[in-house]
């Protein structure tokens, strides 16, 4: 089980952000526990958010970019991915990953990873937040969007500062 090491909760104020939560339509019971923890941890951080939900997880990368390029301050991208007997996991496992990679890079914005890429249903149950779960990777996604967006936040240059150019190390005036 992979939830070794996870960090201590901390509390998160988000208030001002807004965020989308685009969701996979595989694996019904596993994502709804998903989506539960996403919403139960962005409500926490007063975080304003919409859900988009999308046919599955190669259609993640291409809606939650043009959610950050709509406005969203930060995306959380859920979907479930069982491996089957097919290279089929491998492709959309990849496709998913590298392409929500590019589309926080490409924005300069984050993307809350709450992918799930599975042997089998039972280790999704076991991540989903849901009653008897171990963990709740849903609430995870949605609590790395928020904090690294506030991270990005504060790296902002506060309104009457000098603008600084990376280039040359020295303030703008």
């Amino acid at each position: 089980m992979s939830g070794s090491g996870i960090p201590s909760p901390t509390t998160l104020d988000g208030t001002g952000l807004r965020v989308t939560i685009v969701a996979g339509r595989w694996h019904d019971v596993i994502t709804e526990g998903l989506l539960a923890g996403a919403r139960r941890a962005l409500e926490a951080a007063n975080v304003e958010f919409v859900e988009i939900r999308v046919p599955g997880s190669f259609e993640l990368p291409v809606v939650s970019r043009a959610a950050l390029e709509a406005g969203a301050d930060a995306v959380v991208a859920l979907g479930v991915i069982i491996r089957g007997g097919t290279p089929h996991f491998e492709y959309v496992a990849d496709a998913a990953t590298s392409g929500l990679t590019q589309v926080s890079i490409l924005t300069g914005k984050p993307v809350g990873f709450g992918v799930l890429t599975l042997d089998d249903e039972a280790q999704g149950l076991d991540r989903a937040g849901l009653p008897g779960s171990k963990e709740d990777k849903g609430r995870e996604a949605a609590e790395a969007a928020v904090a690294t967006a506030l991270a990005l936040r504060s790296l902002r240059v506060p309104k009457g500062q000098p603008e600084r150019r990376p280039e040359d190390g020295i303030a703008a005036a």
